[in-house]
């Protein structure tokens, strides 16, 4: 299993991404060539008001049909992969069809710092999750163990989920709209422009709620 090395990151971005929301920085990236950043809609939050930002923990996981020989192997990766986790974390499942998180999880993760996950996996414990707030995006919900059907087998690695290539390290902003992933090597661009458009945006609400027509506020402001 390959973990990475851990290397020092600026957790303040966090704040700045915390007060966007993913629909303008998928446009903003779309400006920047990433055009296929937004995770598949499959993806919902458990609740409406679920909301993430942070730096991905990336999960490789790979379907199976029995039991480690060695019980001494239950769970390992999966639990290796939480105990891993620092802070600021979004914990990022590849896809695969099994319930991969619940709420004891969810609870050593906050402990550790982690802010939420995003899985295209299912989950259960849904009503604990909700209780405690942690935000759980995943594409379906089951009350099947994780045992026997789904292992880890890598962790720290470029993974497929929702979609999208995610890579350690890379920035995840969800909320109710959907996930939408921000890579590291463009990250600092897409907020600051992302940060410019909301500047914009609000401007255009304003006119338009004076009754500015809405194609003379576009030409105007080149935001809509």
């Amino acid at each position: 299993m390959h973990t990475g090395q851990l290397a020092p990151r600026d957790l303040e971005v966090l704040d700045r991404l915390r007060r966007l929301y993913p629909a303008v920085l998928s446009d903003c990236l779309d400006k920047l060539g990433y055009r296929q950043q937004v995770m598949d809609p499959r993806i919902r939050p458990l609740y409406p008001e679920a909301v993430v930002a942070g730096f991905a923990a990336t999960v490789h996981c790979v379907e199976v049909d029995a039991l480690p020989a060695d019980p001494d192997e239950y769970y390992k990766g999966e639990l290796q992969a939480v105990d891993a986790l620092r802070e600021g974390d979004v914990m990022v499942v590849s896809t695969c069809a099994g319930s991969y998180w619940g709420e004891l999880l969810a609870t050593a993760s906050r402990y550790r710092g982690a802010v939420g996950i995003v899985a295209d996996a299912y989950t259960r414990d849904t009503q604990m999750l909700i209780e405690m707030k942690f935000p759980t995006f995943v594409s379906g919900i089951s009350a099947c163990d994780s045992l026997g059907r789904i292992e880890v087998d890598q962790v720290g690695v470029p993974i497929e989920c929702g979609g999208v290539t995610v890579k350690p390290d890379d920035l995840l902003l969800a909320d109710h709209d959907g996930v939408v992933v921000v890579p590291s090597e463009v990250a600092e661009e897409a907020i600051a422009r992302a940060e410019e458009k909301v500047a914009g945006e609000n401007l255009v609400r304003e006119k338009l709620a004076e009754g500015m027509p809405v194609w003379d506020a576009f030409r105007t402001y080149g935001v809509i």
